[in-house]
């Protein structure tokens, strides 16, 4: 294969194709629709250098997220830099809308409202990703990742994981 330098490519398409790796928890999301593709660029030498951010520290999908970029580029024989950026901390105000209906059909309740750093919002109303309830009640203030809090809808009584509101 003949290695292919970014300048070759228009940033947009090596933006799209970062945009093709997926969440590893949540893999009907593109790391594009959730959000935590800052930046895609390319450095003086032909790299691609694409900056991500966690969605929270500590977060154990990056890892993950960095080698199937390095992946994605290689696979096009293009060299990658991966930088992971805390700050700005990463909000579910980032994330796309195609991003949030896409959780609510996979049957996690998207985020609702924007950030409110440091806040606990208390008797939330989460709408039931299965059948749209509003008539919802929290579980546990954590689920399945650190990111999520478990519901369970008093209608059709099924637990559903809710994106938590994070800014």
């Amino acid at each position: 294969m003949v290695a292919t330098t970014a300048h070759q490519m228009d940033v947009a398409e090596l933006r799209r194709i970062a945009a093709q790796v997926t969440d590893p928890e949540i893999p009907v999301l593109s790391i594009e629709d959730l959000g935590i593709l800052r930046d895609v660029a390319v450095d003086p030498d032909g790299t691609v250098a694409v900056t991500i951010t966690p969605t929270y520290s500590g977060c154990p999908a990056m890892e993950t997220i960095r080698v199937d970029l390095e992946k994605v580029f290689a696979a096009r024989g293009i060299a990658s830099r991966i930088e992971l950026v805390l700050s700005p901390a990463w909000s579910t105000d980032w994330m796309t809308e195609e991003g949030k209906a896409k959780l609510a059909e996979y049957g996690i309740a998207p985020p609702t409202g924007t950030g409110h750093r440091g806040r606990v919002t208390v008797g939330l109303t989460v709408k039931c990703p299965r059948c749209h309830s509003l008539k919802t009640k929290e579980l546990s203030r954590f689920g399945s990742t650190s990111c999520k809090a478990l519901y369970q809808c008093l209608d059709c009584l099924e637990p559903f994981d809710y994106f938590k509101v994070l800014s």
